[in-house]
């Protein structure tokens, strides 16, 4: 009978509801993206142009910087893992054709609720297609991607992860037949549209599929005990980040931009960390994949619920901050702030009234059962 509870205990079980560490996880980078969207509005073109110029940049600027990059890729990755938890009791057809329609519903609000956000106009003359468009074609890719078996999948996944920088000297002409499905896929450019309207694909896709790919991998790790998921969650964050230390010092292949000693030991850590994004580069993935694993693993073992009241209506609160945010700045009349001090203490601000907002709609959705609530 002993043996039998013990195997009944440290069986692989199915999670149900939701999980408080990985919405702790999203609730964490919603207020470090609300932070950095504030500083898009009231701190872009005062100071410097590029919050990463480390040449003209001050050192709170690039940490804040630095700080808003652990955002799409821990975003895109727990949408894979939040894809695998929600089929673990569900045919496969029904999680395909779920990542399905809302791939399709993340790329119509890309270029109509988000980019109206950003824009406020009904006619604009360049569309960009950023963070929510990479999550809507990585969902639809991953919509084929868990036919394959488990370990073909991860192959895949690695694959895109660790060997996407090899396309970066394939760079396509403008007039070239391929360049508008390259520009989407890997090379990060404007694409004509016509009428005198052009996209800009901000997030090429091609390595955020393998990011919400791994993602989904490491979906059964969250069947175990907590305190196993959390030791797979640290191990796999430490031997991460000890990848970005190994390629990184080296300076050699998973980074376009190399790192130079600096007039300062602080100078010199911004220039190791400061890596590509767009499209992100390996050794940004490791960087920020490592931390978003270690902070999952300090969630599953404290998890905060302030927090996960955020990741639990996460695209509401997206959508709700973006329009906040531009009508402040409208208020404002143009006017920017002095540091970026001034730009946290805004976000902290405009924080609390989005929670309360965030709460309630997150309250909306479980007492309705719409099938298009749960997309937001």
């Amino acid at each position: 009978m002993h043996q039998l509870t013990a195997a009944a205990q440290s069986a692989p079980r199915v999670i149900a509801g939701r999980l408080p560490s990985i919405d702790s996880l999203r609730g964490l980078v919603m207020l470090l993206m609300l932070a950095d969207h504030a500083r898009e509005y009231f701190f872009l073109s005062a100071p410097v142009s590029d919050p990463m110029d480390l040449a003209a940049a001050t050192p709170g600027l690039v940490a804040a910087r630095l700080a808003a990059h652990l955002c799409a890729p821990v975003f895109i990755a727990l949408a894979g893992v939040s894809a695998w938890l929600y089929g673990a009791a569900r045919p496969r057809l029904a999680t395909a054709r779920f990542l399905l329609e809302r791939g399709l519903f993340l790329l119509v609000l890309e270029v109509t609720l988000v980019g109206f956000a950003w824009s406020f106009s009904f006619t604009p003359t360049m569309i960009y297609l950023q963070v929510i468009w990479a999550i809507g074609w990585s969902m639809i890719a991953l919509a084929a991607l868990v036919w394959l078996p488990r370990a073909a999948l991860i192959a895949v996944a690695a694959m895109l992860v660790l060997g996407h920088n090899l396309l970066d000297p394939l760079v396509l002409a403008r007039d070239h037949p391929l360049h508008p499905l390259w520009a989407v896929l890997h090379q990060r450019d404007l694409i004509a549209l016509g009428g005198g309207v052009t996209a800009r694909t901000s997030y090429p896709v091609l390595p955020w599929i393998g990011v919400i790919a791994l993602g989904y991998a490491i979906g059964p790790w969250f069947t175990r005990a907590p305190a196993q998921r959390q030791r797979l969650l640290a191990a796999a964050g430490a031997l991460l980040l000890l990848g970005f230390a190994l390629l990184r010092a080296g300076d050699g292949y998973g980074e376009p931009v190399p790192w130079h000693m600096e007039a300062t030991a602080l100078r010199t850590l911004l220039s190791f960390l400061n890596v590509t994004k767009y499209p992100p580069s390996l050794d940004f993935l490791l960087l920020t994949l490592g931390i978003g694993a270690l902070l999952l693993a300090l969630f599953e073992a404290r998890a905060q619920r302030w927090l996960a009241v955020l990741g639990g209506a996460p695209m509401f609160f997206y959508l709700l901050h973006l329009y906040a945010l531009h009508l402040v700045a409208l208020a404002a009349g143009g006017r920017e702030l002095p540091t970026i001090g001034h730009v946290w203490l805004l976000a902290a601000a405009m924080a609390p009234p989005l929670w309360w907002a965030t709460r309630w709609f997150a309250g909306v959705k479980r007492r309705h059962a719409s099938r298009w609530l749960r997309f937001f």
